[in-house]
């Protein structure tokens, strides 16, 4: 596998990526850089901010050396799905997604910002990570495992790992600028915004899990659970960053799903259950993966936004 620099962005070429898209590991767009996170670059446009998915992909809170064709389009054309779906439930901070709408000096970037790229308003962000679980699993299945609740909320007794609850809950996380985010209680979120504010979160993200585990149900999909960023852009909460994406959502087949242990997954469950395969000490830096299991997370990722959305994803 061999890395090439090309114009603004920095490709890693494989005979995996061949089969699909060239891997977009870091761009390098000549405007200020507003950070780079795990997956996304942003790019700072004044009153505007261009988020840029790379095909990076992380695990255990370290970015792995290999990218996963595909998985920036994926990411980006998920979330434009589900601002559309979302949209009489909560306003979006999305601008546009056609580089034919970028300023100016973007446009000689088009073909390679086209498709992995959005415009957007620059918010105010909320420090919380406002997640919805529908099933138990992840985290949220250790601590009901040795505590009987998940973030605080006491659960039924004998409950398996994979199970459906018996109502969604909303169990936020600490937002952190690096490393591991901390699952919080109710109580912790509404000290540190302000009750109000809390709940207004809390019945906004109940509201939207149920609306697309709704609808992802009826095309096979369980949505086991999700989390969502909220800001504010003048006095108008929006939904931000990327929105029920295999990255910030468990996906599971319907058809294959079994309580009682780990489930078959559409996004990079399957990258960690590799990575726990070997004697890494999950610190960096992050071994490299091997061909066919970048392939696999490929298609993974690529089938979930087929199912949902009912259209192919172009991977030119």
């Amino acid at each position: 596998m061999r890395i090439v620099l090309s114009g603004s962005f920095t490709r890693r070429y494989s005979k995996v990526a061949m089969l699909h898209d060239t891997i977009v590991l870091e761009t390098r767009l000549p405007l200020p850089l507003a950070g780079r996170g795990k997956v996304r670059d942003l790019y700072d446009l004044g009153d505007t901010l261009l988020f840029v998915a790379s095909d990076r992909i992380s695990a255990f809170d370290c970015v792995l050396a290999s990218g996963i064709p595909c998985k920036g389009r994926v990411l980006t054309q998920m979330s434009l799905f589900w601002f559309e779906f979302l949209r009489d439930v909560v306003p979006s901070h999305l601008i546009t997604a056609d580089v034919r709408d970028y300023p100016r000096e973007l446009h000689a970037y088009a073909s390679e910002l086209e498709g992995r790229s959005m415009l957007v308003r620059k918010a105010r962000m909320i420090p919380v990570e406002c997640v919805a679980r529908g099933y138990l699993a992840g985290s949220g299945w250790k601590e009901y495992r040795a505590q009987g609740t998940v973030c605080g909320i006491a659960l039924p007794a004998g409950l398996k790992d994979g199970d459906q609850l018996p109502e969604p809950i909303f169990t936020p996380a600490s937002k952190a600028q690096s490393g591991h985010d901390e699952n919080v209680s109710f109580e912790y979120v509404a000290a540190q915004i302000g009750e109000q504010l809390a709940v207004r979160l809390r019945d906004l993200t109940l509201t939207i899990y149920e609306k697309a585990a709704r609808y992802a149900r009826e095309r096979g999909i369980i949505l086991a659970d999700t989390k969502f960023e909220f800001g504010f852009v003048g006095d108008e909460l929006v939904l931000a960053d990327e929105v029920l994406t295999p990255d910030s959502s468990r996906y599971w087949p319907a058809d294959t799903w079994r309580p009682g242990g780990a489930q078959l997954s559409f996004d990079k469950q399957y990258v960690r259950d590799y990575l726990e395969t070997l004697t890494w000490d999950k610190k960096p830096p992050a071994p490299a993966l091997p061909d066919d299991v970048v392939e696999k997370t490929s298609e993974k990722y690529r089938d979930a936004y087929t199912r949902l959305s009912g259209r192919p994803i172009h991977c030119p």
